[in-house]
């Protein structure tokens, strides 16, 4: 028995990496009841059997046999089920004697205050671990680099106030990541980009105001997304762009003040949406449009009023929850919502008069439930709306009805003597909220900025009025706004000094208005503006020297009439780390235009002018993570277009461009470090090199009529050898048309693709077209012909292929 053990050992190896297969294995074999199998020191393949009894004991002999596991001395170590528990010890930092094969780590409640780089390289086995309440500042680049194996991750109650772009990397297997109850500001582009394999993303009880575009780049299999308890008031149009996976979206509990319609139709497979607790007032027509939506939480909100086709874009919502609102009346919804069985209207004031007969018929008819009671008139108080028949919903006479609804008022609300004395100031024409600290002056046809708003005010909301010009100091004794949202007010002109004072002003909104130009001392007295939208304005040129006294971040200057960048353009925004200058008419961009640009990481110049890749001034942004060119006319990209940016460069759009020839090296330096490339659109017969690519997680060929024959043959073979979806189908020649380029055997017979394995059966072809307007295959040369006669004969000689050595090992695993 002993000698029989021993080998079992010894064929395993007695390395410590190998104890943990030895644990896994034999722990299979006794679930599976199934003979174990490994490899003696010659190779050859051993099976051997074990009794229940048996498992542990050979267990404790195997991995002794490796050495003695090392356990860190404030520590509890469990070497059956290969766990590490250092909880509430005070420790500074994480261990570095934690025995390699461990599957379970829990680290909570210590003092680590910052993970550096490497901090966890001895242990590649983790499958879980535990980071709570460990005063977490900080998690650098390539923390958890090591970690492949790891599928949990929990960093819940820490202090991290930002999330880099590589923080996460080397997580490929992560599925499940907490990160509830921390100080998050700001989430960088790319932050996510490594957690392809993540379903749930927990981001709750932070401090996000904002959500950028593609800020969750990258969660290709993400399922819920958890942004509760935050304090966002605006979401970008591409804000969860890319998450097509994603099937439950929780954002109730923070401060948005309408319906992200534009942002949430780019989540296709959404069916749970939820934004209860939310400041919104008013629902329009055809507002939520989510195709898949089944269920939508609108609850505890400030609804007045909303239109009966507010959900009509939203087809298959079965449950809508409107409950603890303020609606009075409500019009039975319009036929676009056929599966909607459920509305919840509980603690809302309902009058169950004439006005909500019309309602009470169509659920009736539609046998949809009505949650709720009626709150008016007194005869009917407290009544559930399921138990109220339509001939009971009666009016009385205009001047009767107007009575009771002034008594039901007085009974409903506190007699002005009983309330608070310390009610929140709000300026004329406008509303403002103690709880929420918000004021809004939305659409009320002000003309010059109003005043007297409470200093506790966060959000301030002046879009939509006639202010024209903002003349300086127009904001005294609002130190604390957080976010200024000045759209579509007619501004031509803001004087300097305009925002003194605002110092606590992050998030300065001032898109779609009338300004040219900005003076330098227009932002003079904003200590901490990080973020500034421009977009949607008049500018010409690029407003330089007017960030000088700011330290942004990200500067939105999309659809202006911008020409060119010139030298300097930056000047003064040394710290700006996004640039969005989309759909303006660039035709030039300076050598020196991005000199200052040494932090810049994100830069989209897509749908401008410009006629080729602007590769000098690139040389000057040798941070850039992000470039985006698309729909520019850029016809040929040259070699070593993108050098300069070849070290950091993750993300490259050159979609839609027209885009006809690139170099066999417009690619170079690229290499491992390229996640994403985008070329469809474009007029490419060929494509070059792509096999340098070794971490492209994303890659889109469709729509360019690509040649399939020999000179495309280096794309074929890299296809093989990649594991991603490779969007390219064939143009050329005209009987390979539509055709996938992996799917196609013509690569087959040119020199070098004699390995390629055969392309699967294609399916019947329709009835073939008359001869006369069939069309000719191109000709070949005689030795193609040869080769590819060759082939198909063996296809048809050889109908079950030979297994692979993959499946013959199958085989045998499954005779013994």
């Amino acid at each position: 028995m002993n000698e029989g053990i021993n080998g079992v050992c010894f064929g395993w190896g007695t390395a410590r990496g190998r104890a943990a297969e030895v644990a896994e294995t034999v722990r299979e074999s006794a679930a599976t009841k199934r003979p174990a199998a490994g490899r003696n020191h010659d190779g050859t393949t051993m099976y051997f059997q074990l009794c229940p009894n048996s498992l542990w004991v050979l267990l404790l002999l195997c991995i002794p046999a490796a050495r003695a596991a090392k356990c860190p001395q404030p520590c509890v170590c469990d070497q059956i089920q290969l766990t590490v528990t250092c909880a509430n010890k005070n420790l500074t930092e994480v261990p570095p004697t934690v025995d390699e094969i461990t599957v379970k780590l829990d680290l909570r409640g210590n003092d680590i205050q910052e993970l550096p780089t490497g901090a966890f390289r001895h242990t590649p086995y983790l499958t879980h671990l535990s980071l709570q309440r460990c005063n977490i500042r900080r998690v650098k680049e390539g923390a958890f680099r090591s970690l492949g194996r790891l599928v949990f991750l929990n960093l819940a109650n820490n202090n991290i106030d930002i999330l880099y772009q590589e923080s996460f990397d080397g997580l490929s297997s992560l599925k499940q990541l907490m990160i509830d109850r921390n100080h998050v500001e700001e989430i960088q582009p790319g932050a996510f980009s490594q957690l392809g394999f993540l379903n749930l993303l927990s981001l709750t009880h932070n401090q996000l105001v904002y959500i950028p575009n593609m800020a969750f780049q990258g969660l290709q299999n993400i399922k819920w997304l958890r942004l509760s308890h935050n304090s966002l008031n605006y979401l970008d149009t591409e804000a969860f762009a890319g998450l097509f996976t994603l099937t439950r979206l929780s954002l109730d509990h923070n401060e948005l003040q309408f319906f992200p319609s534009e942002t949430m139709t780019r989540m296709p497979e959404v069916t749970r949406l939820d934004l209860s607790y939310n400041p919104m007032t008013y629902l329009g027509e055809d507002v939520v449009s989510v195709s898949k939506l089944t269920h939508l939480y609108l609850d505890h909100m400030s609804l007045q009023d909303l239109a009966n086709t507010a959900v009509s874009k939203s087809p298959n919502l079965i449950h809508l929850d409107i409950s603890h609102n303020q609606l009075r009346v409500i019009q039975p919804f319009s036929e676009g919502t056929p599966n909607l069985a459920r509305i919840n209207l509980a603690g809302n004031p309902i009058y169950c008069n004439c006005y909500l007969r019309p309602l009470r018929v169509w659920a009736i008819s539609r046998k949809v439930k009505l949650m709720g009671t009626c709150g008016g008139p007194g005869h009917l108080s407290g009544e559930n709306l399921e138990a109220v028949y339509p001939s009971e919903l009666r009016c009385q006479s205009q001047e009767a009805m107007l009575k009771a609804e002034i008594e039901e008022a007085n009974r409903i609300t506190p007699p002005p003597t009983v309330e608070p004395q310390n009610k929140v100031k709000c300026p004329a024409n406008c509303v403002c909220e103690a709880e929420t600290h918000h004021s809004s002056c939305e659409n009320r046809g002000h003309t010059k900025i109003p005043r007297g708003f409470s200093p506790t005010t966060r959000l301030l909301d002046l879009r939509g009025n006639h202010f024209h010009y903002i003349p300086s100091n127009s904001f005294p004794g609002v130190s604390q706004v957080v976010s200024l949202h000045l759209q579509r007010c007619k501004i031509a002109e803001v004087e300097d000094g305009a925002f003194s004072g605002m110092k606590g002003l992050i998030y300065l909104y001032l898109s779609e208005n009338d300004l040219t130009s900005l003076s330098p001392n227009a932002f003079k007295g904003l200590p901490q503006l990080t973020y500034l939208h421009l977009e949607k304005n008049r500018f010409t040129g690029f407003p330089k020297g007017a960030f000088k006294l700011v330290p942004l971040l990200a500067l939105h200057l999309e659809n202006n009439s911008i020409t060119k960048l010139e030298p300097g353009s930056l000047t003064g925004a040394e710290g700006l780390r996004a640039l969005y200058l989309t759909g303006n008419a660039i035709n030039h961009v300076s050598p020196r235009a991005l000199d200052q640009a040494i932090d810049l990481d994100t830069l989209h110049l897509g749908g401008n002018k410009l006629k080729e890749v602007p590769t000098e001034a690139l040389s000057r942004a040798g941070n850039l993570r992000d470039l985006r060119l698309s729909g520019n006319s850029i016809r040929w990209v040259g070699p070593n277009a993108f050098q300069p940016v070849a070290g950091s460069l993750k993300e490259l759009y050159l979609d839609n461009m027209g885009l006809e020839k690139m170099s066999q090296n417009s690619l170079a330096g690229l290499g491992p470090g390229l996640r994403s490339l985008f070329l469809e659109g474009n007029q490419l017969e060929e494509v070059p090199d792509f096999h340098p690519l070794t971490s492209l997680e994303v890659i889109n060929l469709a729509e360019n009529p690509l040649m399939c024959d020999c000179p495309l043959l280096p794309l074929r073979l890299w296809i093989e050898k990649v594991n991603l979806k490779v969007r390219a189908t064939c143009a050329n020649p005209p009987e390979l048309r539509g055709r996938k380029v992996k799917d196609v055997n013509v690569f087959k017979a040119c020199p070098g693709g004699e390995s390629l394995p055969a392309a699967p059966a294609v399916t019947p072809r329709p009835a073939k077209a008359p001869k006369a307007t069939k069309p000719k295959p191109m000709p070949l040369n005689g030795l193609r012909q040869i080769k590819m006669y060759k082939a198909k004969s063996k296809l048809r000689k050889s109908p079950n292929p030979k297994p692979t050595a993959a499946k013959k090992n199958t085989n045998r695993r499954n005779m013994a």
